[in-house]
């Protein structure tokens, strides 16, 4: 993106805020090489922004480490070279790929001056937890428009982030709880907390935020007590309330490690493997074959879960990190929140779901007339119910037990008018990622998706625009947010009001407006439907829509209901 060239006034009457502004003053370059805790660390400066890349906030979490809590780094002494992201292990695009002993590492981003006390957000990346990596996001384009840091995380991924088998239960209470990458996240915290002063970061100022899993996670950190007062505000893109029953979780991870175990002798067949790894009596036994397995192995577990809890369950309700009674608690740590939707967001699950996946990878969905209605039945339907899941439902669950902070509420309609966006984007609507070429428009991630619907003016506007929310969120003591003639509210269960954002091709257009449809009208609207047969509403109910985590109540009508979701 070019430097605007404006003044201060114009730049506001234009929708930037003035701390956009103040980052292409005339200051001082500052130093690449900065001080933590545990050694000195030399980044680079890359197109006007700071980075370091790859930066440990936890030690070694492979060996007998393992499903641990997180430990300091290792101290070192000289300057340890910090320009490249480490991945954390993973099994992605049919490969295992990064690292199981150097996952606990983050990536900063900020301003090229000597500005302190700049405000701080902590990214936490998606990909159900299985997947993803600190890349997923570049916090650039947003520093050098704004003066703030920008702080992306790696955690732990898989079963080696969640694992609640009853056999590694013998460490703290927080270690018992499976939930080992939450314990990573809040270590990420803690490091921000210690840390980020040196960066000239304010560690009173701290918005933590999370994409698809990551606003789950962050989700999860507003009930659980080990992140109290860890962060100062909190953002979910589009995440929503997921947790899983230990018991539950146990069985399913039984059954999927069952395999290696009758591989390994442990069973003659994978009943009695199962029966193995649940007798109390064979513990230590169990415990000391699932340290010995190679990381390789454990990554290629529970593969393809596609939003639904029941292939890989994770957030456990343990009583420790999490509790008991899950969003149902009297004890939220309350800080203001945003909660963020694309009104699309089963679009792309949707499209690559094996019924409408050959279709959609040979470019012949629009074409099959029968299957393209089938296609915008679950489009609608999935979108509305998933919307609502993100934002409403959340909000609405937390104002009833107590959150006594401002909940602001956002969905993002970028993406649905063919005539603004193309045909390409729109086949997909606002999308399950729709915003992240507008937090990052040097991001490529999406362009096999949106083409150059960002290209637009009113796409970059619309970018403008988003970006200074976030700030301005971040910046206020309360999450509020001036900008234009558009203020936007806090969310009330009365009211129903959330910020729309959209866009011509020539500006952004943003409303304050009312929800038009509750959960209730989707499932009546889905009974009354004749756009599809009945034989084809019901299979894409059944097949397609079914097991989501926003499908519950249309699984509960359907008895579609599996027993882990029961």
């Amino acid at each position: 993106m070019k430097l605007r060239k404006l003044s201060i006034l114009a730049a506001v009457g234009a929708g930037f805020t003035i701390g956009a502004m103040l980052t292409h003053q005339n200051v001082k370059a500052a130093s690449v090489i900065r001080t933590t805790a545990y050694g000195k660390v030399q980044g680079a400066k890359e197109k006007g922004v700071l980075e370091w890349k790859g930066i440990p906030y936890g030690g070694s979490v492979s060996g007998e480490n393992r499903w641990k809590a997180p430990t300091d780094p290792k101290r070192w002494s000289g300057v340890k070279k910090t320009v490249k992201s480490v991945t954390s292990l993973q099994y992605n695009n049919s490969k295992v790929a990064g690292s199981e002993k150097d996952a606990l590492t983050l990536d900063i981003y900020r301003s090229n001056n000597n500005k302190q006390n700049l405000p701080i957000i902590v990214y936490v990346h998606g990909g159900n937890n299985q997947t993803g990596s600190s890349t997923e996001i570049s916090g650039a384009d947003f520093v050098k428009h704004h003066n703030a840091i920008f702080v992306s995380i790696n955690y732990r991924l898989g079963v080696l982030g969640f694992n609640p088998m009853a056999a590694l239960k013998n460490g703290t209470a927080e270690e018992n709880s499976g939930n080992y990458a939450l314990l990573d996240m809040a270590k990420s915290l803690d490091w921000v907390k210690n840390n980020i002063g040196n960066f000239g970061g304010n560690k009173d100022n701290v918005t933590v935020s999370g994409f698809s899993a990551g606003g789950r996670d962050v989700m999860a950190m507003l009930i659980s007590p080990i992140f109290k007062g860890k962060f100062n505000k909190a953002i979910a893109f589009s995440g929503g309330m997921t947790l899983s029953d230990t018991s539950k979780s146990q069985t399913v991870f039984a059954k999927a490690l069952a395999p290696l175990a009758v591989k390994g002798g442990k069973a003659s067949t994978e009943k009695a493997a199962i029966a193995w790894m649940n007798d109390t009596s064979k513990r230590s036994e169990v415990k000391e074959w699932l340290y010995g397995l190679s990381a390789k192995r454990l990554a290629k577990l529970m593969g393809n879960a596609s939003i639904r809890m029941s292939v890989f369950p994770h957030l456990y309700k343990d009583g420790t990190v999490l509790p008991t009674e899950g969003f149902d608690t009297d004890s939220y740590n309350s800080v203001p929140t945003m909660l963020t939707t694309g009104s699309r967001e089963f679009s792309l699950f949707e499209a690559y779901d094996p019924y409408f996946a050959a279709a959609t990878a040979k470019g012949t969905l629009t074409k099959n007339k029968k299957l393209y209605k089938q296609y915008k039945f679950g489009f609608k339907y999935g979108g509305q119910l998933y919307r609502r899941f993100n934002v409403q439902d959340s909000a609405n669950t937390m104002l009833a037990h107590n959150f006594s902070s401002n909940i602001y509420g956002m969905v993002i309609d970028y993406g649905n008018d063919a005539s603004v966006v193309g045909s390409q984007m729109a086949l997909f609507g606002a999308f399950h990622g729709v915003f992240v070429p507008l937090l990052d428009q040097n991001s490529t991630s999406y362009d096999a998706i949106a083409g150059k619907a960002y290209k637009t003016k009113g796409a970059k506007a619309l970018s403008s625009d988003f970006q200074n929310y976030i700030y301005n969120f971040m910046t206020s003591k309360d999450g509020s947010s001036k900008m234009n003639t558009v203020e936007w509210t806090a969310y009330t269960k009365q009211d129903d009001k959330i910020l729309n954002l959209d866009a011509t091709k020539k500006k952004a257009v943003i409303k304050m407006a009312k929800t038009t449809f509750t959960d209730a009208d989707t499932l009546k609207q889905i009974s009354n439907d004749k756009t599809v047969t009945k034989k084809e509403k019901l299979y894409i109910i059944k097949h397609v829509l079914n097991g989501r985590w926003f499908s519950h109540d249309l699984d509960a009508k359907y008895n579609n209901l599996s027993d882990f979701d029961k």
